[in-house]
């Protein structure tokens, strides 16, 4: 991937595993349009190479993102943010098919913490905190905030995280639901790297399908859900690394996967 990019940075690939590191130090990694787009552009890059298979997104050791840019927010009136083009923005972060992980340390905070409820898996340094404190700016959260935190940790923490601003530390969002697992922030890159590289060695269509699932249960009931989920088991049952699991597992062998 040759794409330069100004406030995020791509390391090198590791185990078909691709690092992203949001890089606005000087502003605390806030997330500008030109940020989020270039994120996007980045993702969507990604989902259409086949010598990657996940994603790792990073911030910084005291900050993940402090939320949206304020001066871009503050130019914007209301026909303005009407008009904005960040909604369609981060749909297409949401978009991305293939897994991707949060490594979060330090403050993610307004839309950090929506950034970060966009990936499928959070892995958070014991030091970060999580919050919506849009409502102490006389807003409310508009990335999906909302909705996301909600459907993660519950309505009555939602609501106090919402109403009153206040956040919540690495412990409670784990306890909640909203984080999958608290490392020492030292190790919180690596974890979320060796997560997703143990992802990467799975066969890629069950795992783009089971993502696929997954994501449907926010967004339907139950028995629509039930069917749809039916309906992805059905179509791997048509796959080469289908078969090459269960041939090798009864073969008492590594299964070779070709991604077909």
């Amino acid at each position: 991937m040759t794409q330069s990019y100004q406030t995020i940075i791509l390391e090198p690939p590791v185990a078909a595993v691709q690092l992203i590191r949001l890089n606005r130090p000087q502003a605390h990694n806030a997330l500008t349009s030109l940020l989020l787009t270039e994120l996007a552009t980045a993702l969507e890059a990604i989902a259409s190479n086949d010598d990657i298979a996940a994603v790792v997104l990073t911030g910084g050791d005291k900050v993940f993102a402090a939320g949206a840019d304020l001066k871009e927010m503050a130019a914007l009136d209301m026909v303005g943010v009407l008009n904005d083009t960040r909604p369609a923005i981060w749909r297409r972060i949401y978009q991305f098919p293939k897994p991707l992980i949060a490594a979060v340390n330090g403050y993610a905070l307004g839309g950090g913490c929506e950034l970060a409820m966009h990936a499928d898996i959070i892995i958070a340094g014991d030091s970060a905190q999580f919050g919506q404190p849009e409502i102490n700016l006389g807003m409310i959260p508009g990335a999906g905030g909302t909705q996301r935190l909600i459907r993660a940790v519950g309505k009555s923490l939602a609501m106090k995280m919402v109403l009153s601003g206040e956040f919540i530390s690495a412990l409670e969002a784990k306890q909640s639901g909203l984080v999958a697992e608290v490392t020492v922030p030292e190790m919180t890159i690596e974890r979320a790297m060796k997560l997703a590289q143990t992802i990467a060695q799975k066969p890629a269509l069950a795992v783009r399908q089971a993502k696929d699932v997954l994501l449907k249960a926010f967004e339907t009931d139950l028995e629509a859900g039930l069917q749809y989920e039916r309906k992805a088991f059905t179509v791997l049952a048509g796959s080469d690394d289908r078969n090459e699991g269960i041939n090798a597992f009864l073969e008492k062998r590594k299964p070779k996967y070709t991604g077909r």
